[in-house]
């Protein structure tokens, strides 16, 4: 899959003016009992705005609000105040979900339909065509890795497995807009980097992803901007580089240096700041990359495994990158043409092939080639006994067909008697 850090996404993201796909302003929500009493206020007051290709994080604890609000958003629950619109639209507007993938945080999937059966029934939902879905669903089973279990009930997945299926029908009606609420829960390290790779490759051909997520290093390796919520506010929300950087310390990173050349430069620092703020360490990889690593030299050993092994992106996902123009009534041919290329030439119709008796030719060319013979006038120079041999051959099947015809009289006219 592709891979591509934060920072290369950012300025990915930042270049041009994109348009607003989500725009949310003074949003409240307050859940009442049977009788019309506030019993909770799950969202208060809350603004945000997401742009197009951009990964917005939603964080926060669990009842802070994040599933509320991606339900507001989705038109299935009525804010009690506020204002949203979504690719200018209210949330309720039909033909906007149409632009709209969402995998739910728990996966709600008819348990007694296959891999492949799903993805149809979802696509169908979509008013897709049998070999769009077909072709769609192949691709979406190679790329979340299920080809081994294809044929297998959804119902027997684990729950890995169930969140792989569930990322597939989000994607399979080819989203503007793809809301994943904890999509990497249940998964391996591999699936979550697999997933992680995914998010970033949908946003770098100008999709929008929403990740509601609580393992934050997921949304530390993907998202662009993030808010952070606890007791249904905003309390923070920013891109990660103005969040997390620590603007009062420096960090020099240098091939590793000789001990006189070490000293000089601690004299230096230390000369500069108190001796006990300054450390000196290796730096140490994280345990993801760690294993991914082993993972991969095993790979390369050719390793077998029964699990899963995810394919590359679906084709018909890799959109060309830039390009200004939404996925409205979007052609997924001309979306797998990469940007300055020509369209591939449309293949001429071939015309189906008779069926030749070969048999039946030979016998017709050598009987052109008898007869041809026949009338042909004989040259001084022609193969004498050449001829002698057809004669003798023609009058061989003459004095045949005449006995023939004999046994045939005689035969009848014993009939007769």
């Amino acid at each position: 899959m592709v891979t591509a850090s934060s920072k290369e996404l950012s300025e990915a993201n930042q270049s041009g003016t994109r348009e607003s796909v989500i725009s949310v302003q003074g949003l409240t929500k307050v859940f009442k009992d049977f009788w019309g009493r506030p019993k909770a206020k799950a969202v208060n007051n809350v603004d945000f705005e997401v742009k197009r290709g951009e990964v917005f994080g939603l964080l926060g604890p669990n009842g802070s609000g994040k599933s509320t609000t991606i339900k507001m958003l989705l038109g299935l629950l009525y804010p009690t105040r506020g204002h949203i619109e979504v690719f200018g639209h209210s949330p309720r507007h039909v033909a906007t979900k149409s632009r709209i993938g969402y995998l739910p945080e728990e996966s709600y999937l008819y348990r007694y339909l296959n891999s492949q059966e799903t993805l149809d029934f979802f696509g169908n939902l979509f008013n897709l065509n049998a070999v769009e879905r077909r072709k769609r669903s192949d691709q979406l089973i190679e790329m979340v890795g299920l080809n081994n279990a294809r044929n297998r009930q959804v119902g027997e997945f684990s729950k890995g497995m169930q969140r792989r299926i569930g990322l597939a029908q989000a994607l399979i009606n080819d989203p503007d807009l793809v809301i994943l609420d904890e999509p990497t829960a249940g998964l391996d390290p591999i699936g979550c980097r697999e997933i992680k790779d995914l998010i970033v490759a949908l946003a770098k051909r100008g999709k929008t992803v929403i990740l509601s997520s609580h393992l934050l290093s997921d949304v530390e390796d993907v998202c662009d901007r993030v808010v952070i919520y606890y007791g249904g506010r905003i309390q923070a929300k920013g891109t990660l580089q103005e969040l997390l950087a620590t603007p009062d310390v420096t960090r020099i990173t240098t091939p590793v240096l000789k001990r006189e050349t070490m000293n000089r430069v601690l004299e230096i620092i230390r000369s500069e700041v108190r001796e006990d703020s300054v450390s000196v360490d290796n730096p140490t990889q994280n345990l993801e990359s760690y294993f991914l690593g082993v993972v991969e030299r095993a790979r390369a050993e050719e390793t077998a495994t029964s699990g899963a092994v995810a394919g590359g992106v679906a084709d018909y996902l890799k959109a060309a990158q830039g390009s200004e123009q939404g996925s409205r009534d979007k052609v997924l041919d001309r979306l797998t043409v990469a940007e300055g290329q020509p369209a591939p030439a449309r293949q001429a119709k071939t015309t189906p092939q008779e069926k030749v008796d070969h048999a039946k030719l030979d016998q017709l060319s050598q009987e052109q080639a008898v007869s041809g013979a026949a009338t042909k006038a004989v040259t001084p120079g022609q193969n004498q006994g050449s001829i002698d041999a057809a004669n003798d051959k023609l009058s061989s099947l003459l004095n045949d067909g005449a006995k023939g015809d004999t046994s045939a009289d005689h035969d009848s006219s014993k009939a007769k008697s």
